[in-house]
């Protein structure tokens, strides 16, 4: 079957390349042509099929895989920089990824065998996580599965992404925006350079903005904790606060003003600042409603329960509840920074109760 291509024009290309096995089915990776070759923005899973996709595509695009100058990658996610390592052997292509996403991805390859089940079983167990979605994972343990941590064959960059700099793209201009929140190291690519639509010499809106995840035209975006197996003893009040970081982040980008903006998943729209506000409104929603459920005291578990997802709790896969219950901690990890909610006190596991 043809690669799904999509010419931008001015020099820019999407393509859609599979995610097996997901109900995001693609990821949309750019191709940026530049004065030194072609220029990936993120890559795709690391699978057969995605990989036939991506090599079609690019041929589709008027280029060989192995014209491919560098790799942008906007966050350390497999179905951002899966296909990395694949690109980089077939061209000699350069990496380059923002230093703290670089850093999960080093941790993550050098974590001792079975560090990240040990690590998912204190964190689960901690918020109050039910024996019967425990014990599969003691059991892997005992079996000793899952010995190999997420990210073990993903490819380490070769340039790291400065915040607000230009990249080194000769004949475009490409400015990295540091849009933490979805991860740690999660960025934005504004491509300063007038739309190819637009007549107007002085217009309101400026340049495309490759968002990433970040910002999806009807999708959002997961907000959990920034996950670090060495961590086996998460603490809400002295963390981090990745749903901030990515409210924080949503506004910067607002500001830009970009003319269109080209994300990785779904398909290209205009208006970033009034998909921002929708956004934020939102996660304003689920901050409120998450108040009134701590009216009485809940466990992370326990909340992540009683929130509101895209199907009933009950129906919801164990992996699957693992990353709610992520998204429940972020969203607490906010409330309690902001003094809205408080653990109680002698609680085991922790309860929390809004204040």
């Amino acid at each position: 079957m043809a690669p799904q291509v999509i010419d931008h024009r001015g020099g820019v290309w999407s393509i859609a390349v599979p995610i097996p096995d997901n109900p995001l089915g693609h990821t949309l990776v750019h191709l940026l042509e530049t004065d030194r070759g072609p220029v990936l923005v993120d890559t795709g899973w690391d699978d057969p099929d995605s990989w036939d996709t991506l090599t079609a595509g690019i041929t589709a695009c008027g280029f060989a895989p192995a014209d491919i100058h560098g790799m942008v990658i906007t966050h350390h996610h497999p179905d951002h920089h899966g296909l990395s390592a694949a690109v980089r052997e077939t061209s000699g292509a350069w990496i380059a990824m923002h230093a703290a996403d670089a850093a999960m991805i080093r941790r993550a390859r050098e974590a001792r065998p079975g560090q990240w089940l040990d690590y998912l079983l204190v964190k689960l167990t901690a918020a109050g996580a039910p024996d019967d979605h425990l014990e599969p994972l003691r059991a892997a343990r005992a079996a000793r599965r899952g010995r190999k941590a997420p990210a073990r064959r993903a490819a380490l960059p070769d340039r790291g992404i400065e915040p607000g700099a230009l990249l080194d793209l000769p004949g475009r201009r490409v400015r990295a925006i540091w849009t933490p929140g979805h991860t740690p190291g999660h960025v934005c690519l504004h491509l300063e350079e007038a739309h190819p639509a637009q007549q107007d010499a002085r217009p309101a809106t400026f340049g495309r903005l490759f968002s990433g995840d970040h910002l999806l035209p009807g999708i959002t975006p997961h907000i959990g904790l920034y996950e670090d197996p060495d961590d086996v003893a998460p603490d809400l009040h002295d963390r981090g606060d990745p749903l901030g970081d990515y409210l924080d982040s949503l506004e910067r980008v607002a500001r830009l003003a970009p003319t269109e903006v080209l994300p990785a998943h779904q398909h290209a729209f205009p208006d970033a600042a009034g998909r921002v506000r929708e956004l934020i409104a939102h996660h304003e929603d689920r901050l409120s409603d998450l108040r009134t459920l701590l009216r009485v005291p809940r466990t992370a578990w326990q909340l992540a329960a009683a929130m509101q997802w895209n199907r009933p709790w009950d129906q919801i896969p164990a992996a699957s509840r693992n990353i709610a219950v992520s998204e429940a901690e972020a969203h607490l990890r906010h409330l309690v920074k902001h003094g809205h909610v408080e653990p109680v006190s002698g609680s085991d596991p922790v309860h929390y109760l809004a204040t």
